[in-house]
């Protein structure tokens, strides 16, 4: 009995020490494992455990204008942060904070008392206000440099440009299209810290640069938005106006000179609403979206008269009409069962084509859309790239809203033909016009020209689809012979400048519902007539008073081109 008892605890006593070796075997081979080929990940593991990382803010591209005027820059700003493990009087960093950065004692304290590795107080810090927390020297509290966007020019061409937000990305306009150029590349600092998270002094740091944001360079003049800008602002309050809109463009290659949409808002404080506002969020949201609206690209109305010179360009193109021949205008013309009127009742009586583009003859129009046929006329439309969108480097742009063509009847026809029934955006009918009267080329109207790194040894140019053949280069030349003689001798005389030859089409048309007295008045024009260099748009949205497009927007033609062709044109 006893002997079986000793051999029973003798076998219990090897199993143990089997067990036990083959754990220690187990976690040999394990250490061995880990130290031999999981080194390298446990070593970083332990590093980024001991270290903390700081982000330092890259300088954001500048925004400069073709004669490399700034017109967005940054503004040297600070970042304020506190680490809760390494601050030592807290009640001291509260009230010095609170006094510096002007906040509320309590608001300043929840940050201060929050366990986190890192809490931001305030951003976009002046460097004078940041400079003076700096010499505080108070333990736990750090000064990042950082950049806050700044617009020299405030509310010029703000709709275009566009803003950042808090976090210095793009929001809307160049600032978001060209993001990824402006933005930069962030750099950091790595900071050694104990288990507990303390910064060790006197540790070491791994420092990586921050990569500055590319510069943009964009073929806005600053000369002549400012033109822009202060006619579209004196028509706003003068006419007492919706909106005032106005783009200049060099009609050869789509550059845009200039892009104003009155009223504009402030760059540098852009989600300021007009004062005694007093909205949901909701409602504010939508202000806010609405003040920000690029109604040149984002916006589409019935162009009116001034859409008739595609309906030329088509008529000429297709040989459905030549400017020798001959109408007739009592004032209306009768299709189907509608009496469709001429803006003249009581008529132009018998005209040539040239004529009736000069008087800007309804009738006229509808008896060459007639002859056109609903199916070429549309072939036209989407060979001038009046169905698509421009492709422009701004967000937002509008589709234009047309009748399906299996819908278009003779009365639907009739109307398109001068202008009416459908809807397109003041850049696509711009860059329509510009490629009719250029020579027949496309284009695609643009800001962005090139990006040049910050150290200035890269450059990228930016291109854009154009240069196919729209019309042919006869049927340019009798287009804007015709928009000449519209100045010289038609319903365009007041966008005339002296001493410049210049080529316009006015334009008024009727805001849905028909009836409600709302217009919109506005005038394309270019020069000079035998070379144009520059072609520009003016709409103004629900003026009081005249509203026709010959008698408000055609003057606001003549002075802006008697300020902008001689600074343009003697360049």
């Amino acid at each position: 009995m006893w002997t079986r008892h000793k051999t029973y605890q003798r076998q219990s006593m090897l199993l143990v020490f089997f067990v036990f070796g083959l754990v220690l075997v187990c976690i040999f081979v394990r250490l061995g494992y880990l130290m031999l080929f999981q080194a390298d990940y446990y070593g970083a593991q332990a590093k980024e455990l001991h270290e903390r990382e700081r982000k330092i803010k890259a300088e954001r591209g500048k925004i400069l204008d073709r004669n490399g005027n700034l017109l967005a820059g940054n503004r040297s700003v600070s970042t304020i942060s506190v680490i809760h493990s390494q601050l030592k009087e807290p009640e001291k960093v509260i009230q010095t904070l609170s006094k510096e950065l002007e906040m509320d004692p309590e608001t300043i304290r929840k940050k201060v008392e929050k366990v986190s590795s890192r809490e931001k107080v305030k951003s976009n810090v002046d460097k004078e206000t940041s400079d003076r927390i700096r010499n505080y020297k108070l333990a736990g509290v750090t000064v990042d440099e950082d950049y806050k966007r700044e617009y020299p020019y405030d509310s010029l061409a703000s709709k275009v440009l566009g803003f950042t937000g808090s976090d210095n990305q793009g929001i809307i306009g160049l600032e978001v299209t060209y993001e990824s150029c402006l933005k930069g590349l962030d750099g950091s600092i790595l900071t050694m810290t104990t288990a507990h998270g303390t910064e060790i002094e006197n540790g070491a740091e791994d420092r990586i640069e921050p990569v500055a944001g590319w510069t943009l360079n964009t073929s806005l003049d600053l000369t002549i938005m400012e033109y822009a800008d202060q006619v579209a602002s004196m028509l706003l309050e003068k006419k007492k106006a919706k909106s005032v809109e106005i783009i200049l463009m060099n009609p050869n290659n789509g550059e845009i000179y200039a892009m104003a949409g009155a009223p504009e808002f402030n760059l540098n404080d852009p989600y300021a609403l007009p004062e005694g506002s007093a909205m949901t969020e909701k409602e504010k949201n939508k202000a806010l979206n609405a003040m920000w609206r690029n109604e040149c690209v984002s916006d589409t109305y019935e162009p009116g008269s001034t859409f008739k010179i595609l309906t030329a360009a088509a008529g000429l193109e297709t040989g459905a009409v030549k400017m020798t021949d001959r109408f007739h205008c009592p004032g209306y013309k009768m299709v189907e069962d509608r009496r469709i009127r001429c803006h003249k009742t009581a008529g132009h009586g018998s005209e040539t084509f040239l004529d009736g583009i000069k008087n800007s003859c309804n009738p006229v129009f509808m008896e060459v859309g007639a002859r056109i046929g609903t199916e070429n006329f549309f072939q036209k439309l989407q060979q001038f790239g009046a169905l698509q969108k421009t492709g422009i480097d701004v967000p937002g742009e509008a589709n234009t809203i047309m009748h399906k063509k299996e819908n278009v009847g003779a009365v639907e026809l009739a109307t398109m033909s001068f202008g009416q029934s459908f809807q397109v955006s003041p850049i696509r009918l711009l860059t329509c016009a510009a490629s009719i009267i250029n020579g027949g080329k496309s284009i695609t109207p643009h800001f962005g020209v090139s990006a040049i790194s910050a150290d200035g040894t890269r450059m990228k140019k930016f291109q854009y689809p154009g240069g196919e053949t729209i019309v042919s280069e006869k049927t340019s030349d009798l287009v804007r012979e015709a928009l000449g003689k519209v100045v010289s001798e038609g319903t365009g005389s007041k966008a005339g400048v002296e001493g410049f030859t210049v080529g316009a089409k006015t334009g008024t048309s009727q805001k849905l519902p028909r009836g409600n007295g709302k217009y919109i008045a506005s005038t394309i024009a270019f020069a000079p007539v035998e070379d144009p260099q520059v072609i520009a748009l003016v709409r103004i949205d629900e003026p009081e008073g005249l509203y026709y497009g010959g008698t408000v927007a055609a003057p606001a033609i003549s002075e802006l081109y008697g300020n902008i062709l001689p600074y343009l044109l003697d360049k």
